[in-house]
């Protein structure tokens, strides 16, 4: 069995020219990226714009990388603000958008209800819920990517959590 390269050594061999590192890179992370960037502009081609344009930037600003996160926390902060800069555009051209819905999806209407839910969050409760419940990230790396405290995330988290809550019952105003 072949040992994975960890992630500062793709980041190495990127930057060395290696094409094939850079690949391993995108193949690692994409999915992740992918799964948050839907959840927070609420369109697949917007998310997949934003996961394209992420590696993109990361790939040209690869020598500003640090190493004093993981390159995931990296790759997700680049992801959030190109998610907020569609999300914003789209709330600037087309208020009423496409709900995203992929296949297989047993209740397409809750997901729906979910979706417009989420719409209506804040952005800060909309991007914690979503790199955690989503995720599966922890508080202290939603800090990072989010450049906040600790306990901002969780009590974020909580509120984000029982204003979709609200939403949800109907009983939102």
């Amino acid at each position: 069995m072949t040992r994975q390269p960890e992630d500062y050594e793709l980041v190495e061999r990127s930057l060395a020219g290696d094409e094939r590192a850079m690949q391993e890179m995108f193949q690692r992370h994409h999915k992740k990226i992918y799964a948050m960037a839907l959840r927070l502009t609420g369109s697949v081609s917007d998310a997949e714009d934003v996961v394209q344009e992420t590696f993109i930037r990361a790939f040209r600003h690869l020598k500003t990388f640090r190493g004093d996160s993981k390159l995931s926390t990296w790759l997700c902060r680049i992801a959030i603000n190109q998610s907020r800069d569609v999300y914003k555009k789209q709330m600037r051209t087309s208020p009423e958008k496409d709900v995203a819905v992929e296949p297989g999806q047993k209740d397409a209407v809750l997901k729906a209800r979910l979706e417009r839910a989420l719409e209506v969050l804040p952005a800060g409760y909309r991007e914690v819920l979503v790199m955690h419940d989503v995720i599966g990230m922890g508080h202290r790396e939603i800090a990072e990517v989010l450049k906040t405290a600790e306990g901002t995330s969780k009590s974020q988290l909580h509120k984000a959590r029982a204003r979709m809550r609200e939403l949800l019952s109907g009983s939102a105003a």
